[in-house]
């Protein structure tokens, strides 16, 4: 191989090394306007969309250990990495190829495991990260909530009942 090809190959193997996720699209029928609205749409939750030769794509997954997928990898390939959380990335996808119709998503990584398409539609149906990490710190209080409420019942109780009776003793008589 030559020398350029195989920095290529070097610069996208580390691309990949780097990144949490990998998500491999077909960008066919793709014009450059909507290559380019599809980057900035992208750009703000820190992913990168860079066209690649599928051999490149081959010999620069098997560098950085990813599974075998080079049956999937034909036709015009683009790939998508990012430093962040792949949940936005996949829901922008979406959102993109329903109102263009265009930009089929081929396969997907997150930490070298293998994702399908459905899957991929998936995580782009849950809430952003941080919903779900309050609502998972709400999960996991409601039973010390409930706990310090059953402790603090009898206590409650028997203030309650105190105050009464001075209430009734207090009461002038009729």
């Amino acid at each position: 191989m030559r020398p350029e090809k195989t920095n290529i190959v070097s610069d996208l193997s580390e691309k990949l090394k780097r990144s949490p996720f990998v998500i491999v699209t077909d960008y066919q029928r793709m014009k450059v306007a909507d290559f380019s609205e599809l980057r900035s749409r992208l750009a703000p939750t820190g992913a990168e969309m860079h066209v690649v030769k599928n051999n490149f794509l081959k010999r620069a997954m098997a560098d950085s250990g990813f599974p075998d997928v080079s049956d999937q990898l034909v036709g015009q390939t683009a790939i998508v990495t990012g430093e962040n959380d792949v949940a936005p990335v996949a829901k922008i996808f979406k959102t993109f190829a329903t109102e263009f119709k265009i930009a089929a998503v081929k396969i997907g990584f997150i930490d070298r495991a293998v994702l399908s398409t459905a899957e991929l539609e998936t995580l782009a149906e849950l809430p952003p990260r941080e919903t779900l990490q309050a609502q998972l710190l709400g999960l996991l209080l409601s039973p010390a909530t409930r706990f310090v409420r059953l402790l603090n019942e009898p206590a409650s109780a028997l203030a309650r009942l105190l105050k009464a009776k001075a209430e009734k003793e207090g009461a002038p008589a009729t």
